[in-house]
C-alpha cells in the first residue's frame, strides 16, 4: 500500500509532505494499461496531485491538476482528496517515441511544453479556486514548482518520479514536496537548497528500500521536525450509478431517448476506473419520468 507522511519543521518555517505512490501508480497503469512513457506521465501527475491533495486544510476538499501540453499524450488529469487518494487518466494511454540520449524515458517529449498547467482547489466555496500557469519544462516536477511560485508565491521543491519495469509493470513511484512557510531564515533556506542539492532520485532511493520517512530526513537533514500527519493513499474512484444518473439528469428528453442502440442499451465508461455502467431504455424512461414527476412537484 502507498504512504504519505506530512511534517512540520519544530520552528515551523517548514512543511513538508513526501509520498511512496508505487501501489497508487501500478493501479493507474493497470486500469489504462499505459505504455512505459505514459505511465511515468501519469504517475507523476498523479503523485503530485497526492501530495497536493495532503497539502489542503480538510480531508473532504480536493484538487485537480490537468496539463496539456501539446505533446503525443493529449490531455492529463488527475484528481485527490485531501488524504491523498488519486485517481487520473491520460488522453492517449499508449505513446511510444524514442527515450532520451541518457536512456531514460522522455517524460516531457510525451507531454509537451507548448501548453498550461491548470490547478483546480475545491475546498466548499460557491466557486472552486482555479489557477494556471504555462508549463516549463513538461517534465512536471519543475512546472508544478514554477505553478506555486508564480501563482501562490510560496517558494517550493517538488520532485516526482516513475521507474518502470521492462514488462511495464511500476517498479517504484514516489515524490517530495517541500514549501518555506513566511519569515522562513536565510540559514534554513541555504540549509536547504544544500540537502536537496544531494538529494538522489525518489525512485533510486524507493528502489534501494528507503522508506519516506527516511527520505523526508535526508531531505530535511539538520532541521529537527515532527510528523503531523500520516497516510495510506490509494488509486480510488468516485464514480457510482448515482453520478452516472446525475449526467442524465442534465439532459434533455430528446437526448436520451436517442442514446439506446440498436440493442435498446446504453454503456458508459468511467475515463478514471474503466468501470461500464449500463442501462436499458426503460431505465432511461423511468429517469425521465422521475425526472418530470419532481419538477411538477415544485411547481
Amino acid at each position: 500500500m502507498s504512504k504519505a507522511i506530512r511534517c512540520l519543521t519544530t520552528d515551523a518555517a517548514v512543511v513538508a509532505v513526501a509520498i511512496d505512490a508505487t501501489d497508487m501508480v501500478a493501479r493507474a497503469e493497470e486500469i489504462h494499461q499505459t505504455s512505459a512513457v505514459v505511465t511515468a506521465a501519469l504517475g507523476r501527475l498523479l503523485t503530485a496531485s497526492s501530495l497536493m491533495g495532503i497539502m489542503l486544510k480538510n480531508t473532504d476538499d480536493s484538487v485537480t491538476l490537468k496539463v496539456n501540453g501539446g505533446g503525443p499524450v493529449g490531455q492529463l488529469i488527475t484528481v485527490a482528496d485531501g488524504r491523498g487518494n488519486a485517481r487520473g487518466y491520460a488522453q492517449n494511454p499508449v505513446v511510444e517515441i524514442p527515450l532520451k540520449p541518457n536512456g531514460k524515458l522522455d517524460v516531457s517529449g510525451a507531454v509537451g511544453t507548448d501548453g498550461l498547467l491548470y490547478v483546480l482547489r475545491d475546498t466548499g466555496a460557491p466557486e472552486p479556486y482555479v489557477g494556471c500557469t504555462p508549463l516549463i519544462s513538461g517534465e512536471l516536477a519543475e512546472d508544478i514548482t514554477s505553478y506555486y511560485a508564480s501563482s501562490e508565491q510560496i517558494p517550493t521543491v517538488c520532485a516526482l518520479g516513475v521507474l518502470v519495469n521492462p514488462d511495464l509493470t511500476v517498479r517504484a513511484a514516489g515524490g517530495l514536496l517541500i514549501q518555506l512557510l513566511p519569515f522562513c531564515p536565510e540559514d534554513i533556506i541555504d540549509r536547504l537548497e544544500k540537502n536537496i542539492g544531494a538529494l538522489r532520485p525518489m525512485t533510486e532511493l524507493l528502489d534501494e528500500g528507503k522508506t519516506v520517512e527516511e527520505i523526508l530526513a535526508m531531505a530535511l537533514e539538520g532541521l529537527p521536525f515532527d510528523v503531523v500527519d500520516s497516510f495510506e493513499p490509494e488509486y480510488r474512484c468516485a464514480c457510482s450509478d448515482e453520478k452516472v444518473q446525475g449526467a442524465f439528469y442534465a439532459m434533455s428528453d430528446e437526448e436520451l431517448r436517442s442514446l439506446p442502440d440498436e440493442n435498446n442499451s446504453v454503456e458508459v465508461t468511467c475515463s478514471f476506473c474503466d468501470r461500464v455502467y449500463r442501462f436499458t431504455g426503460e431505465d432511461l424512461e423511468r429517469l425521465i419520468a422521475d425526472r418530470n414527476r419532481k419538477k411538477q412537484e415544485k411547481s
